[in-house]
């Protein structure tokens, strides 16, 4: 291991098919944090370090992102495979005892089939918005709208297929409407970003292409284990965005929440609360890892 700051330290392991980058900070129980979307652990940069005050917060990339590699770049992704991944880390980091784990959004995808596969190694999953859109009655629709973007992806380029993506995510109820052409980009005076800004920023931006074409695909299609999530659902918290209600990814938190009979935790903000709220977000998840939830559901 090296150890970049006095703070933090940072590691590899090796895992079928990858080679996996963690950070590891501060002191207590460890709490493991999945990342979502494109930006790997940088997405956890405003909270880690708050939450490291009470936990030994481990932080990664997921294969095929930022430092962590592949041994075939073109290979294809799956739910279970992320999740066994997150598994090894549990394995090294806290060998003897469960871990607290939080997801967001695809990383909860893969945070809920490894509670639901390995249940022994977790001691409280917090599930922001996972978009496990097949447990939705209108799962056809989403199945058309990932058949649309890959398609797009394909034909016409990253950027409309993120459009694509983007307004489906928007959609309310299932509602099969044409998407709102995003507005025409106006011309903004130059932002100097900080340098490690910068670099993760860099770093988001060439995830992309992987992201949309293999992990939205891969993830989104899973179905989870229902059944047996109602077996470890008092291990499970599932939760929303206070601004997202009726959005795609809080849609599907929402129902199985209802038919887990589970309260609905919800975060600041929307789906990227993480980033837009940060300070209010680790508030909140700290108190869902302590179990300090709402009494009645919402």
């Amino acid at each position: 291991m090296t150890a970049p700051t006095s703070r933090q330290t940072s590691g590899s392991l090796r895992v079928d098919g990858a080679t996996l980058h963690y950070d590891v900070r501060g002191r207590g129980p460890l709490l493991l944090l999945i990342p979502g979307g494109s930006g790997g652990a940088a997405s956890f940069d405003g909270v880690a370090d708050d939450l490291a005050a009470e936990y030994t917060v481990a932080t990664y990339d997921p294969r095929g992102m930022s430092r962590s590699t592949l041994d075939d770049p073109d290979a294809e992704q799956s739910v279970a495979e992320h999740a066994d991944d997150a598994l090894r880390l549990l394995d090294l980091l806290s060998p003897e005892e469960p871990a607290l784990v939080f997801g967001s959004s695809s990383g909860a995808i893969a945070a809920v089939h490894l509670l639901a596969t390995r249940p022994e190694r977790v001691r409280r999953l917090v599930a922001h918005e996972p978009p496990l859109v097949e447990v939705l009655p209108d799962a056809p629709v989403h199945r058309a709208l990932l058949v649309r973007v890959q398609e797009t992806l394909r034909t016409r380029g990253l950027m409309p297929a993120m459009a694509e993506f983007a307004a489906g995510l928007r959609k309310e109820d299932g509602e099969d409407t044409p998407p709102t052409p995003a507005p025409t980009p106006t011309p903004q005076a130059e932002v100097e970003l900080p340098p490690g800004a910068a670099a993760r920023a860099e770093r988001t931006m060439a995830n992309l292409p992987y992201f949309v074409g293999r992990i939205v695909p891969a993830f989104m299609g899973h179905t989870p284990d229902v059944d047996r999530l109602a077996e470890v659902s008092d291990r499970l918290v599932l939760a929303g965005g206070q601004d997202s209600r009726g959005e795609l990814p809080y849609r599907p938190a929402a129902l199985l929440a209802e038919r887990l009979g589970k309260n609905l935790l919800h975060f600041p903000g929307g789906h990227t609360g993480l980033t837009t709220h940060p300070g209010e977000f680790a508030d909140t998840l700290r108190k869902a890892l302590r179990g300090q939830l709402p009494t009645t559901p919402v």
